[in-house]
């Protein structure tokens, strides 16, 4: 089948997701964007069935609908009002808080509140690659304000949350002719504390080994939590491009969402990094979203642990 077109503007989207079975079929095309494969005998015959629209398998008999097994499983949420949440959450460029998408679907607040942290979910590909070339490593302090505590000691507060960042730096060539940086992909993790054992935890998951990593002086990126890279670092010295992504990330939690809290901030950083990998793409991201989406398990209201 392969990977079915995008809208590029909201009058596109109107006009191609006017009902509920072209939203079924260009998330079957999303899912199966090589053709159709059972779930339970994984036979790639089968028929076509048009309402609702599904899919029978030729070889076992089974019908799958292409949102079971998936974030929008057994949602009492009908499936135009989550494609058009997923339009809005990636291709809207500061984001959506569970207020707004409150008043645009015109549902509960918490119906709002559940649907955006399964698309949040959804934004983090299985698949995806690990940072490489040459990135910037660092971290950051996530809460509000706290009075008599400075530096890393202030994530004792309850209201603090430690942060982990990463991100590639790109080389590229100005107008002027003149070599210049810019930052690429990026990953972000909280992280209980910034010793060398977190450091590389941290690093093994998100940066790919062989790589050469920036780092300030901190002694958390010590020699065992960097054995696999090569270091760079530079005491005294701010990482241009990671405290840039922090002043961002912090500017979009207080601007669109008015602060998040410790036991839900992992989600919102989630959401950042998928929205910044693809800040100049945001079309496109819309069906990476209902792609990946697609591909991952459901998730109930108690397991999200709601506010």
């Amino acid at each position: 089948m392969g990977r079915p077109e995008f809208p590029k503007t909201l009058q596109e989207f109107r006009q191609q997701f006017s009902t509920d079975a072209v939203c079924l079929e260009y998330l079957a095309q999303s899912r199966w964007p090589d053709g159709f494969v059972c779930p339970k005998c994984c036979g790639s015959r089968y028929w076509v069935i048009k309402e609702p629209f599904g899919y029978e398998c030729a070889g076992c008999g089974r019908r799958t609908s292409p949102i079971a097994g998936t974030v929008l499983h057994r949602s009492q949420v009908g499936v135009q009002e989550w494609v058009w949440a997923a339009y809005l959450v990636a291709t809207h460029t500061p984001g959506f808080s569970a207020k707004q998408l409150e008043r645009q679907i015109g549902c509960a607040y918490r119906t709002a509140w559940f649907m955006l942290h399964r698309l949040r979910r959804a934004m983090v590909s299985d698949s995806r690659s690990r940072l490489a070339g040459n990135v910037e490593a660092d971290e950051t302090i996530v809460g509000g304000p706290v009075k008599g505590k400075f530096g890393r000691g202030v994530t004792a507060a309850e209201t603090k949350t430690l942060v982990f960042g990463a991100v590639e730096v790109v080389g590229y060539v100005d107008k002027r002719g003149r070599a210049a940086e810019r930052a690429g992909r990026i990953r972000l993790a909280i992280t209980p504390n910034a010793d060398g054992e977190s450091v590389g935890h941290f690093l093994a998951q998100n940066v790919a080994p062989g790589t050469t990593i920036r780092t300030d002086g901190w002694k958390g990126y010590s020699q065992n939590a960097l054995a696999n890279y090569s270091h760079s670092p530079s005491p005294g010295a701010r990482a241009t491009h990671i405290h840039r992504v922090f002043g961002n990330l912090k500017t979009w939690l207080n601007g669109t969402h008015h602060g998040v809290g410790p036991k839900y901030l992992q989600a919102y950083l989630e959401e950042f990094v998928f929205r910044f990998n693809r800040r100049k793409t945001p079309m496109a991201a819309f069906q990476t979203l209902l792609g990946i989406a697609s591909g991952k398990p459901p998730q109930t209201l108690a397991g999200l642990k709601e506010p």
